[in-house]
């Protein structure tokens, strides 16, 4: 039997076998998992190290260092007394005042926003879009002060400060967020609105449908998994703030966010590392939390459009 015949009879026994082909390389694949596996390691490294240190009495870490193993076993009084000497409980509570509110009317307003200038032509379309756009391009210090002597000098009724002046005022804080955080979801909810089937609207406008009917039964449902993904962005990026509550919320401190009771672990002249761990973790659980909760819809958001086209 000749040499053809022979790799022919191969082929039909064993159709999947390449005769006389190269062994696939796998050091390509091998090399990604490596660097995968280190970058995994790399960014949890800081927050597992940050839970060690927690779970540390001061006294172990003073004694022996803080890269040893303790000698005394872990325990979660670094919690405890960071809770009540931060008095966390007070400053959650502001931040919950504070977040709430800012996210819901962010995703309310632009929720609006999108679906107007996705679904309406009128002429000033695009410039409207471009100028939400433009918001997210201007750093937050360089209007700090013109907004600083606009607030000691604007009064707003019905605000939570005493006096009614924006200074000091949670009010002022969440409008601060609100306007500021915008147009970054105006941008990504019309952008989505924009890839509805235009014919889903027409169809419910020949059946009678108002504008605002459509909005509420037709596009809003659609719209879960990126109002879920801004819903997580959101949250995050407004319970971290810690510039806009430092320098608006000026008064004794009892209305600031949670961001600022860490300074309140920190001594004048000694601070205790290991406390500080704890407070930065507690403070950092409601993020993930909420992350955990909506990360389904976040990461449906952050893939929509991908299959378009």
């Amino acid at each position: 039997m000749s040499t053809v015949d022979e790799r022919a009879a191969q082929e039909i026994l064993h159709p999947h076998a390449r005769v006389g082909a190269q062994p696939q390389k796998r050091w390509p694949r091998v090399l990604a998992y490596v660097v995968l596996i280190g970058t995994c390691l790399g960014v949890l490294a800081p927050i597992l190290w940050a839970l060690y240190t927690s779970l540390r009495p001061i006294s172990d870490t003073l004694e022996n260092g803080y890269f040893s193993l303790p000698s005394g076993g872990l325990t979660f009084d670094n919690y405890t007394q960071a809770w009540k000497q931060a008095d966390f409980g007070t400053y959650l509570l502001n931040t919950v005042i504070i977040v709430i509110p800012s996210v819901l009317a962010v995703l309310l307003l632009s929720t609006f926003l999108g679906y107007a200038l996705s679904r309406f032509s009128f002429r000033f379309n695009l410039a409207l879009l471009m100028l939400f756009t433009a918001g997210n391009l201007l750093p937050q210090q360089v209007v700090i002060t013109p907004l600083y002597l606009m607030y000691t000098k604007m009064w707003m009724p019905y605000s939570l400060s005493e006096g009614g002046y924006w200074i000091n005022s949670q009010t002022g804080v969440i409008l601060i967020h609100i306007a500021f955080q915008m147009g970054f979801c105006t941008f990504v909810m019309s952008s989505y609105m924009k890839t509805i089937p235009t014919e889903m609207t027409e169809a419910a406008l020949v059946d009678g449908a108002s504008v605002l009917k459509q909005f509420w039964l037709i596009i809003l449902p659609l719209c879960r998994a990126p109002l879920a993904a801004l819903a997580t962005l959101e949250f995050t990026w407004i319970y971290n703030d810690f510039f806009w509550a430092l320098v608006l919320l000026i008064g004794d401190g009892s209305q600031q966010p949670i961001t600022t009771a860490l300074n309140s672990l920190q001594g004048t002249y000694f601070t205790n590392d290991n406390l500080v761990a704890a407070g930065s973790l507690m403070t950092a659980l409601p993020t993930i939390l909420v992350f955990i909760v909506l990360q389904k819809h976040f990461v449906g958001g952050l893939t929509l459009g991908a299959n378009k086209g």
